[in-house]
């Protein structure tokens, strides 16, 4: 329903038209003048069921259900936050959605990334911690407007300190909270607070101590860089976050698709006890306890991803080094099809899943994927008419329609223990973490040989690897040529970056030392190199893909098993019968232009060193 002033009714009542406007509002046009003051009238005409307000705004798109804006609210008032921030934490709503609306409800405009300064703008005599505080960057300035970038453009008081401090016309857009940090971060140094410098005044033993850690951990300024750089590890998709203690303070690296990158930023050595006290809080764990190693969990939503941070602690001679092992589960990717796997070797290893019973190991350096291919493996299992159980160190990806128990060693809920527990629970698949020590082993195989399916992880270089070290661990050879079905070795590599990956010819000679020639086209020599853009930060690499080498036990391998053939031999065998060699897979995927020569030899550097040597000779 419209209401009108009493000026326009007057205009329509006197013959004026209505001709609605870009902005929205009404002009009233009128045919003649019949009256002097009605030529013209204009009046802004809102409908009165217009949602009004952040939360009935996105009701009314569609983005957020009345229960969960009735979350929102009390976790708003809980938090003593805004409604806006209230919604991205719960993960309710994307910071995108959000963003959109506050700026219609507000009538601001929006910043984004490419809106922000790559050069700070330098603001004399301007606090640079109040810009820290308030959440606030500055974009452009000119001489009579200064424009700024908030989480907050509504405050008030924020308008009123800028306009004081500056003297100037301030215009406050919104901006995205990773987007402001990320601009803090570049630019922005936290200046030393007399009360961080006290840290030295205390003695390291003095209860005092662990106190003022607590509450320093709680201060505004460490709250910010740590979420900060929890934020910054998802942007960029780190998989792990290394804060290092060193004489010049802590240092923070990334490790982004297999290698490692130091960060911009290095903070100040006052701040750094405050910022390893406030992670360790988050996980839950001994602040005053800083002689021997720790390890804890942090669960949290980012930007709506839920992400668990597994913690870990190391004393050093500077302090205590952390690093965080970052899983989004949001990211984490559970189709076989998407695993990387060369069409035969994909086929075989399907054939192995469909086998009733037997041992399937996986086998990899730490952080190769052998976890996310073991769920993957699961996830095409039937749940429905099978019974599975994992038993973990810890569960990382919860999945639907499967048992899994997470190990607890300090009460005695070991792997061995576990497994005898699930045999009494009539499974059809057993799913165990790793293979730690001789009585897992040996528990795997007899479950195998009661006609279980058990896949595992195991660490060895190479599959038939594998085998050795199972009887290593005490499992006789009869025993693993009667349980053992496969292992397949597996082995990250990074992915050429699409938009700026070059094509190279390589001489005959090379692509026959590399080992390169049978898997090109025929007649062609060319392969891709990384160059690097601004698309991949410019190390020409964006992504990881997987290469396998998946060795099979047949009749032959058996035979060769039970002769007490050694894992260089074994692998021969497993040669002559058509197995492809991790670094042979590598070379499938140069070949296809998915990754390039040094980014395979450099991951198989223990299985093709000879190889590498003849290209740099060449």
């Amino acid at each position: 329903m419209l209401q009108y002033s009493p000026a326009a009714r007057a205009a329509r009542n006197n013959g004026c038209r209505p001709v609605v406007i870009e902005d929205g509002s009404v002009t009233y046009q009128c045919n003649e003048a019949l009256r002097s003051g009605v030529l013209e009238a204009v009046e802004a005409i809102k409908p009165q069921d217009r949602p009004s307000g952040l939360g009935p705004r996105l009701v009314a798109q569609g983005l957020l259900g009345e229960r969960d804006l009735e979350r929102a609210r009390a976790a708003k008032r809980e938090m003593g936050c805004m409604l806006g921030e209230a919604l991205v934490r719960l993960g309710l709503v994307a910071e995108n959605h959000v963003a959109t609306a506050l700026c219609d409800e507000l009538g601001v405009g929006f910043a984004s990334k490419e809106d922000f300064p790559e050069d700070p703008l330098i603001l004399e005599h301007f606090p640079e911690q109040f810009l820290l505080n308030h959440h606030v960057v500055p974009l452009s300035v000119s001489d009579d407007v200064m424009a700024f970038a908030a989480s907050k453009p509504q405050d008030a008081f924020l308008r009123k300190a800028l306009h004081l401090a500056t003297r100037k016309q301030i215009e406050l857009r919104l901006g995205l909270t990773a987007d402001i940090d990320a601009a803090l971060e570049r630019y922005v140094e936290i200046e030393d607070e007399g009360e961080l410098d006290s840290l030295s005044t205390f003695d390291v033993n003095d209860t005092e101590f662990v106190e003022h850690l607590k509450d320093l951990a709680s201060e505004a300024p460490v709250i910010q860089r740590v979420n900060q750089i929890i934020q910054r590890s998802l942007d960029i998709e780190a998989s792990d976050v290394h804060l290092e203690q060193f004489d010049d303070g802590l240092h923070l690296r990334y490790r982004i698709d297999g290698v490692l990158q130091e960060a911009s930023q290095i903070t100040d050595s006052n701040l750094s006890a405050a910022i390893v006290s406030r992670i360790k809080l988050l996980a839950n764990l001994n602040i005053a306890e800083r002689r021997l190693p720790q390890d804890g969990r942090i669960m949290m939503r980012v930007k709506g991803h839920e992400l668990d941070l597994r913690v870990s602690t190391l004393p050093t001679v500077h302090g205590e080094g952390i690093v965080m092992r970052v899983l989004d589960r949001e990211s984490i990717r559970l189709d076989l099809a998407d695993m990387g796997f060369s069409d035969d070797t994909f086929a075989s290893y399907k054939e192995l899943l469909k086998r009733p019973h037997g041992v399937l190991l996986l086998t990899g350096p730490t952080g190769s994927g052998k976890t996310t291919t073991l769920y993957a493996s699961l996830s095409n299992m039937d749940s429905d008419s099978m019974k599975v159980i994992t038993v973990e160190d810890p569960v990382e990806y919860q999945l639907h329609g499967i048992n899994q128990i997470p190990v607890h060693s300090q009460i005695g809920l070991t792997f061995a223990r576990a497994l005898r527990s699930i045999l009494r629970q009539d499974p059809d698949i057993i799913m165990i973490g790793e293979m730690r020590d001789t009585e897992t082993a040996q528990i795997a195989v007899q479950s195998a040989l009661t006609g279980h399916l058990v896949l595992s992880t195991l660490h060895t270089n190479t599959a038939a690897g594998a085998i050795t070290r199972l009887e290593d661990m005490g499992v006789e050879r009869f025993l693993i040529t009667a349980a053992v079905n496969g292992v397949l070795a597996q082995r990250l590599v990074r992915k050429l970056c699409p938009d700026c990956k070059t094509a190279v010819d390589l001489p005959p000679e090379v692509l026959k030392k590399t080992g390169l020639e049978p898997f090109m086209a025929s007649g062609s020599q060319t392969i891709f190199e990384s160059a690097g853009c601004e698309t991949c930060k410019h190390t020409g690499y964006r992504g990881r893909m997987a290469i396998h080498e998946l060795f099979v036990l047949d009749s032959t391998i058996q035979r060769a098993v039970l002769d007490g053939a050694d894992a260089q031999k074994l692998r021969e065998h497993a040669r002559a019968r058509g197995m492809r060699t991790l670094y042979e897979d590598g070379l499938r995927k140069v070949a296809m232009g998915l990754s390039s020569l040094d980014e395979v030899l450099r991951v198989t550097q223990d299985q093709s060193e000879e190889a590498g040597d003849d290209l740099d000779a060449a």
